[in-house]
């Protein structure tokens, strides 16, 4: 029995069975990259995505859960390392043994007895909720639920270490596609690792190089939403916690290396491509100075990071994080697109995360608007809406 919004409902669950691949695929061990191998990004990633009735079938659907277990039985034959066991060497390396004998990936159906819409099609899904919608499983895991009869869900559980967001929207763009009666994704993965494992280098930016790059970059003028959306949130949760104004705040954004390392990484390649942005400010800047240039520090921050990267300085994260959500909600299994993707708190095990997704598609409110997910004490929530309400009735804030 599970409640949310004060509704209860009850869920069935179905026994765990492990889908493999299709057809038979290699056996082998694969390493991975140097960013996979972050033991912060030892974690399950869980993204759950809603779906309405289709009313427009002349004749009755097929049962979604079968479809999609279908689907991605064909899928692992092209991501078979995702079906394979994933582990810590001796060398303290992550490798993955890919075997099809024995291989699979865990997938649930379920059924929820209650009509999304009486949910709010999860809008503003908790903790517990989301986790009866998601399959807490300790390895990969791929995961079908369903309400019946009135809508559907499917919840995706990859791990970090495996793949990005970028990597991971790719895969269930992929899932869709087959689901859909397409023979084969529309882009092949491609594994490669090795592409973004560091190597010793003799020649990195000097002092005085850094600070001619950041004198280049304060030439430039144009900002995304992104960066300003982000400055604003910093500085809105800054507020909110009475965070100490002599002291100094962080702002570590992920950035995509995709298009950054030389060469390129070839298209298909959903392992983590990302390094790190970090933006620090003193407090008080951040609360009393112009908004503005919060933002033209966090542009030159995201800027410096892909110079230290073309530079082979380092890798560590995407502003690419709110394309690769965005891509999720354009997929559908022939019941049309998600109309919402709730990610509740602790989905992703870091309490700092700060994620920037689009809205429900049902509120048409929020049409071209944006939603944060923020976790804040219970004391500073009061202060932060106030804040992101001056934002969304085009209020004047202090210090802009």
């Amino acid at each position: 029995m599970a409640t949310h919004s004060n509704i209860m409902f009850t869920v069935d669950r179905n026994d765990v069975v492990f889908v493999k691949p299709f057809k038979p695929t290699p056996t082998q061990i694969l390493s991975l990259s140097t960013i996979d191998n972050d033991p912060n990004l030892e974690l399950m990633c869980h993204t759950v995505f809603v779906y309405q009735t289709n009313g427009d079938f002349d004749v009755k659907p097929k049962d979604p859960a079968s479809v999609i277990q279908e689907a991605l039985s064909n899928l692992l034959v092209y991501y078979y390392p995702l079906a394979g066991k994933m582990k810590r060497e001796t060398d303290g390396k992550l490798r993955i043994a890919c075997n099809a004998a024995a291989d699979g990936v865990p997938f649930l159906v379920a059924t929820a007895y209650c009509k999304l819409s009486s949910l709010n099609h999860l809008d503003g899904i908790d903790v517990q909720t989301g986790k009866e919608f998601a399959l807490d499983f300790t390895s990969e895991s791929d995961d079908g639920d369903e309400v019946r009869m009135w809508g559907f869900t499917v919840a995706l559980s990859l791990s970090h270490s495996v793949c990005d967001g970028f990597g991971a929207a790719q895969f269930f763009q992929a899932l869709t596609e087959l689901a859909s009666g397409k023979n084969e994704p529309s882009v092949k993965p491609v594994w490669e690792r090795q592409l973004l494992v560091a190597k010793p280098i003799e020649e990195i930016l000097d002092r005085s190089s850094i600070r001619n790059y950041r004198r280049l970059l304060l030439i430039c003028r144009r900002q995304t939403y992104f960066e300003v959306l982000s400055a604003y949130i910093w500085r809105a949760r800054f507020r909110a916690l009475k965070l100490n104004p002599h002291g100094n705040t962080t702002l570590a954004m992920a950035v995509g290396i995709r298009r950054t390392v030389k060469p390129p990484l070839p298209e298909g390649y959903y392992g983590n491509a990302f390094t790190s942005a970090n933006t620090v400010m003193t407090g008080q800047d951040l609360d009393q100075g112009p908004l503005s240039k919060a933002v033209k520090l966090i542009k030159e921050s995201k800027k410096l990071a892909s110079i230290m990267v073309r530079s082979g300085g380092r890798w560590n994260h995407s502003d690419n994080r709110l394309e690769a959500v965005g891509t999720f909600g354009r997929c559908g299994f022939g019941w049309k697109g998600s109309v919402n993707i709730p990610l509740p708190w602790n989905m992703f095990g870091y309490v700092n995360l700060v994620l920037v997704l689009p809205p429900c598609k049902l509120d048409k409110s929020m049409e071209g608007g944006a939603r944060v997910l923020v976790s804040l004490p219970r004391a500073a929530l009061a202060k932060f809406r106030e804040e992101m309400d001056a934002l969304k009735h085009g209020n004047t804030v202090a210090g802009d």
